[in-house]
């Protein structure tokens, strides 16, 4: 499978089709092949830490030899978010004013978005700052339609913060003007806003770059998941991120039998053919269901090996 060479995986999909099993089950690979291997979730609804059967949490731990694991606590990093803004702003706002300005702050913990904005510049850190510690950095995503929002973040705040950097030029080139015979004034938040930018531009790179950053799909043979998945690679294509690889999870195997599992592999059929036509140009890996759920490490490495043998049809 061409996306286990990529430094930077991240496996989406819609909620319930496997997406944090096919994450844990890459990266258990990943480090038995000897490679430093960090695994994220950026899921709300943790449960990397059930599959592994231990407690993980907001800080990177390790699991076994060459696997670590982080799973990113979006009330925590809110809070160290809105704590680097209120630095951030140190100096630049009236010290009679810093009071109602961190009640303001505060008040925005709790609005929309907030905990977004806070994965997002978590998410941010990790790419930048643990590529140097790892050698593969494997993120489970949230359902598809965060996942999109996520990816599509460096694009969409990269030009929000270039309207801000313009429109606080101007400012500053009138005060300049009015207040200060034409000299430059000094701008903290300028500073800051152009450094953002800056690592905005960085990440956008790399996830770009198709030969560090892939893009892994999980769905079921099933209409919803089929649907959704399509419109989640259309809607990542229109920047620029392009989704080369699924995993169709949950195939019925040969050996299932049974009036019941005859009945189930008829409705099966037209669905594996439609994800045939329907994602020609992807790499696609099927897997059979299992007769319980992977919770195991024994499972989670069996489930493993259908990545290496490619297509089961």
């Amino acid at each position: 499978m061409d996306v286990l060479t990529k430094t930077i995986i991240f496996v989406g999909g819609k909620g319930g089709v496997g997406k944090s099993t096919s994450a844990a089950a890459l990266a258990l690979m990943s480090a038995r092949e000897g490679h430093e291997t960090l695994l994220v979730s950026t899921d709300p609804a943790h449960n990397t830490g059930d599959i592994f059967r231990r407690k993980i949490g907001g800080d990177i731990t390790r699991i076994q030899r060459n696997l670590s694991a982080l799973e990113i606590d979006p009330e925590r990093e809110t809070t160290k978010y809105i704590n680097s803004v209120k630095e951030n702003i140190k100096g630049t706002v009236h010290s009679g004013m810093m009071e109602e300005v961190h009640r303001q702050l505060d008040t925005a913990k709790a609005s929309p978005g907030a905990d977004e904005a806070a994965l997002f510049d978590k998410l941010i850190r990790i790419i930048l700052e643990e590529r140097e510690n790892f050698d593969k950095i494997i993120f489970d995503t949230a359902p598809t339609g965060h996942t999109i929002r996520l990816l599509s973040l460096p694009e969409l705040m990269g030009v929000w913060i270039e309207g801000l950097l313009a429109k606080r030029k101007k400012t500053n080139d009138n005060y300049s003007r009015l207040l200060n015979d034409g000299e430059p004034r000094e701008d903290p938040v300028y500073d800051v806003l152009r450094e953002r930018q800056q690592r905005f531009a960085r990440v956008r790179r790399i996830l770009l770059n198709q030969e560090e950053t892939g893009f892994i799909f999980v769905l079921n043979p099933e209409r919803l998941p089929i649907l959704e998945t399509e419109k989640a690679i259309q809607l990542l294509a229109k920047y620029e991120l392009d989704v080369k690889t699924l995993i169709i999870n949950k195939v019925l195997p040969e050996e299932a039998d049974g009036t019941f599992f005859a009945e189930r592999k008829k409705y099966e059929k037209p669905h594996l053919e439609d994800i045939r036509k329907r994602f020609e140009k992807q790499e696609k890996i099927y897997i059979p269901l299992f007769p319980g759920d992977v919770s195991e490490l024994e499972q989670l490495e069996r489930y493993s090996t259908y990545f290496k043998k490619g297509s089961m049809l």
